[in-house]
């Protein structure tokens, strides 16, 4: 079990020491940060407004396992992306955390923001990823070919999203 508690300013060092390198950088963030990571850069970032961060907290050990945003929150249109969501060590993964995290963030959006729509985006080759948010009630949108450079080389996303109306409670 898990559950989802704020990302605050004392998580700064642990988040800092989960990014690697540049290229898992751009898989877990897109281009919201630079690498490395610094403190500055997680001060604005909990600042910015139409956001939602969270840590992820493994009930029994009580330890943070993992990292999550509910981002560009519109409430006019009842709409929110999904992103920067990682289960960040190893031994944490295939154990079904990231699904239940999918489903804690679902609930946060379609029921306590009242959000019609969300998606998120996804690297084409992150296949466990995809097909986590596929067993979630998420569908593939399209395909935005090579929207990131990293190291000389092109990746491409995936956008998916879910609607209220297809979001089933676990």
């Amino acid at each position: 079990m898990i559950v989802l508690e704020p990302f605050v300013e004392a998580d700064f060092d642990r988040f800092i020491s989960w990014i690697v390198d540049e290229k898992m950088m751009f898989q877990f963030a897109g281009p919201a940060f630079t690498f490395p990571v610094s403190h500055q850069q997680l001060k604005q970032y909990i600042l910015a407004e139409n956001r939602l961060i969270y840590k992820v907290i493994e009930t029994k050990s009580s330890r943070v396992i993992g990292h999550a945003e509910i981002n560009n929150i519109d409430v006019s249109n009842k709409s929110a992306r999904l992103c920067r969501i990682l289960i960040a060590d190893e031994q944490d993964r295939n154990k079904g955390y990231g699904r239940m995290l999918i489903h804690l963030l679902l609930e946060v959006g379609f029921s306590k923001l009242n959000l019609h729509r969300i998606d998120l985006g996804v690297f084409d080759y992150n296949l466990g990823a995809i097909k986590c948010y596929e067993k979630c009630g998420f569908l593939k949108e399209g395909l935005l070919r090579d929207t990131f450079l990293i190291d000389d080389e092109y990746f491409s996303t995936y956008n998916m999203s879910i609607l209220k109306r297809e979001w089933t409670k676990p």
